[in-house]
């Protein structure tokens, strides 16, 4: 994970979410490198389904539409019921995080498993709960985790998309700033 860094951006409505992700298509991200979280807070308004189908997970509900297309555009798809925060759905390279930090164990220090997965990038302590927040409160992440010059092309192209807020982090600088 040497040379990796992360950039969070959070957007309040899964409308932000979805354009961003799209520009960041139309801008050549790759792929790969992109994840989604966010809150599955529509569960008492509407039946919900979730069923797997191969390599792909089906969502019925409210946001159906929204959550199918990212489940088809990213690589991997979750839904966590994370104590604290309620039903997350999560799309891309973050799912490996979170279930990489359960199996681990690693879930400790009053974090979520979806902290522990942020921290495991290495995002900071102080910026892992202000996302766990945002997500708890009904807010989307859009992250991309990749080589520095390609999460400064992310961050270019998000910065016309207005998140809530935005943020790169350094995983070199984690590192030292532990030692």
């Amino acid at each position: 994970m040497s040379g990796q860094n992360a950039l969070v951006a959070v957007y309040d409505t899964h409308f932000g979410a979805e354009e961003a992700v799209k520009k960041l298509q139309r801008a050549g991200i790759d792929m790969r490198t992109l994840s989604i979280v966010g809150k599955d807070s529509h569960t008492e308004e509407d039946p919900v389904g979730y069923y797997n189908t191969g390599d792909r997970m089906k969502y019925w509900g409210k946001s159906g539409a929204f959550w199918g297309g990212f489940w088809g555009l990213l690589f991997g798809s979750a839904f966590f019921a994370i104590p604290g925060i309620g039903p997350v759905l999560a799309a891309g390279p973050v799912v490996a995080w979170i279930v990489g930090a359960l199996e681990g164990a690693a879930v400790v220090g009053g974090v979520s498993a979806l902290g522990a997965g942020l921290s495991s990038i290495g995002i900071p302590r102080d910026s892992v709960v202000q996302y766990e927040m945002a997500v708890s409160t009904d807010k989307f992440l859009v992250m991309v985790n990749g080589r520095a010059s390609e999460v400064e092309t992310a961050r270019d192209v998000l910065g016309s998309t207005k998140p809530f807020s935005v943020a790169t982090h350094s995983r070199e600088r984690v590192v030292a700033a532990a030692r």
